[in-house]
Formats: C-alpha cells, sequence, structure tokens
C-alpha cells in the first residue's frame, strides 16, 4: 500500500525550473529527419492495413492482441514513466526485469533515453527545451518531434540531468546494451510467431495485427499524453500550468490522462487522486504491492491536494 516518502525537490530531476528561460533571437532552423518519416507513414500505412485484416483474425489472435497491448503499454506508463521516470515506487528485481521486457515489446526508445527525456519534459515543460513542446502544435507534440532533429537545449539540458539512479540500475543497462536485438524479438517476432505457432493463424494477420497494429496503438496512446493531454481538458489542480485532465487520454492511455494532477505532483504514484478508477496501471502496481513485488509507493496528502485545488486551481475540481 502507498507509504513511501515524498523527496524534497532539490534531489528530483522532474520539477519544473522556474529559472531557464528560452534564448532570444530566431529559432534554430527544423531539420526534418527523412528516415524516421517514411518509417513512420510505413508503420502507419501497415497499421490501417492491420485495421482491415481484423474481421479475418480469430478470436484468440484479437485476445492476443489486447494482452500484447497492456503489456507494452504497462512496460510504458508503469515502468519507464512511474518507476524509472519519477521514481515514484519501488519495485522488485523480478517486477523489474517484467517491465523491462515489457518496454522493449513497446520499443518507444529504451528505458534510459525515455526516462532521461521524460524528466527533461517535466523541468522544462512547453519550453524549447521541452522534447514534445505542445506550444508548437498538436502534430509537433503528438509526433512530429520524433521527426526532426531536437532543438539544441533539449541536449544541452539533457546531459545535465543527474541520472546515476538510470545508470546504476542493471536492469536499465542491461536493455539499453541489448537493446535492438530485444526489440526485434519482443515488439515484433514473438507477437507474430505465437499465433502463428499456438493456434495456426496466418502469418499475414499474424504480423500485421498483434505486432505492427498493436504497436502503432500503444504509440498513439503514449503521444496522446504529450499532445490531447496538454491542449484539450479542465486543470482543477493548477489553472496556470499547460497539462490538463482528459478522460479520453485517460482511456487509452491505461491512466495517464489525469495529466493536470500529474504535472502538479509528479511524485505521486497513481497519477491521480482518485487511486484505480479509470487507472489500470494504478491497480497493477497495488496488485504487485500485494503480491510483495513493489512497496514504498509515494502519495500526495488528501489535505496537500485540496490545498493546491483551492490555491492555483481552475474551479472545476470534484472528489471522487
Amino acid at each position: 500500500m502507498p507509504n513511501g516518502d515524498v523527496p524534497p525537490e532539490a534531489t528530483r530531476e522532474d520539477v519544473f525550473d522556474h529559472t531557464y528561460k528560452e534564448k532570444e533571437g530566431p529559432k534554430p532552423p527544423v531539420v526534418i529527419v527523412w528516415r524516421n518519416v517514411i518509417l513512420m507513414s510505413l508503420l502507419h500505412i501497415s497499421a490501417l492495413y492491420g485495421i482491415f485484416l481484423i474481421p479475418s483474425a480469430s478470436s484468440l489472435t484479437l485476445l492476443w492482441s489486447t494482452l500484447c497491448f497492456f503489456i507494452s503499454a504497462l512496460g510504458i506508463t508503469a515502468g519507464a514513466h512511474r518507476l524509472w521516470s519519477h521514481r515514484s515506487y519501488k519495485a522488485s528485481l523480478p517486477l523489474r526485469v517484467f517491465l523491462g521486457i515489457a518496454n522493449t515489446m513497446a520499443f518507444q526508445n529504451d528505458i534510459y533515453e525515455w526516462a532521461r527525456d521524460h524528466r527533461v519534459h517535466h523541468k522544462y515543460s512547453e519550453t524549447d527545451a521541452d522534447p514534445h513542446n505542445a506550444v508548437r502544435g498538436f502534430f509537433f507534440a503528438h509526433i512530429g518531434w520524433l521527426l526532426v532533429r531536437k532543438h539544441p537545449d533539449v541536449i544541452e539540458k539533457g546531459r545535465k540531468l543527474e541520472l546515476n539512479d538510470l545508470l546504476s540500475d542493471k536492469v536499465v543497462m542491461f536493455q539499453r546494451k541489448y537493446y535492438k536485438p530485444s526489440v526485434l524479438l519482443m515488439c515484433f517476432f514473438i507477437p507474430t510467431i505465437v499465433p502463428w505457432y499456438m493456434w495456426g493463424e496466418s502469418l499475414l494477420v499474424s504480423y500485421f495485427v498483434p505486432a505492427l497494429l498493436r504497436y502503432t496503438l500503444v504509440l498513439n496512446a503514449t503521444w496522446l499524453v504529450n499532445s490531447a493531454a496538454h491542449m484539450w481538458g479542465n486543470k482543477p489542480y493548477d489553472k496556470n500550468i499547460n497539462p490538463r485532465e482528459n478522460k479520453f487520454v485517460t482511456f487509452s492511455a491505461i491512466g495517464e490522462g489525469f495529466h493536470n494532477y500529474h504535472h502538479t505532483f509528479p511524485y505521486d504514484y497513481a497519477t491521480s487522486e482518485f487511486g484505480c478508477k479509470l487507472n489500470l496501471t494504478t491497480c497493477f502496481i497495488d496488485f504487485m504491492c500485494f503480491l510483495g513485488l513493489a512497496k514504498d509507493c509515494k502519495r500526495v496528502s488528501h489535505e496537500l491536494v485540496l490545498a493546491r485545488v483551492q490555491r492555483t486551481g481552475d474551479g472545476s475540481h470534484r472528489s471522487g
């Protein structure tokens, strides 16, 4: 159960830095990474074909695709995000290994790079140093940031972060070392081979539905947190920041759409004051605590939440 102490802001790299100022003068030129543009275009075209093949897939294949979606999503939400980026709870070695494997299935950069960029995102949110700065528009925040070279400030600030916790985690470093072959195995090979080998699904359906379509859906669910949840919704906790509460994103990203709360209290393992409500990732972490595989979940007190609501909220807060 939640019982972790909240770390002081001085020891966290996910607290917004009010001292950062964007450089004056013209912005650096946008450099398109055409390789990424081509690969992302082909991936989404393949995902559309996967949708076309869904009626041809067996019920077992659809169940397998759903399972792969949730496993890979947990690798991002419970793993790269809440565990490794924000250190909002502690995980045992078996759980860290599972989340590392799940994160590899999600194929969204290795844990070290994902957590580094996410800490930069929180520390410099909606500025030039934010990797997916939502001020630059929905498309940029959603996918465009992956199609162009990073702004120099993103690179500079990322290099200055304290990342010893990631460097000292053997699971994180092992995954980083063997990331490319692991991605081929976990993101593409296993999702494709299991339906074909276990219940005779066609290789065509196995490749385009559990592998490519599932992968694309997880990518876009994650990206919606960067785009939609920074643009549409209410701000019950802090009206002075862009991140918002967005129920659609909460559903698609298995609990990550309580984004105004999350940017206000980034160290809370639940990313919401409502516990498991609409939050499958929080349910998963609670279950891991029940099994003894996780502990020290950091939580914000109800009194602190209400005080913040009254001080900076937009008046839309509702309890429960």
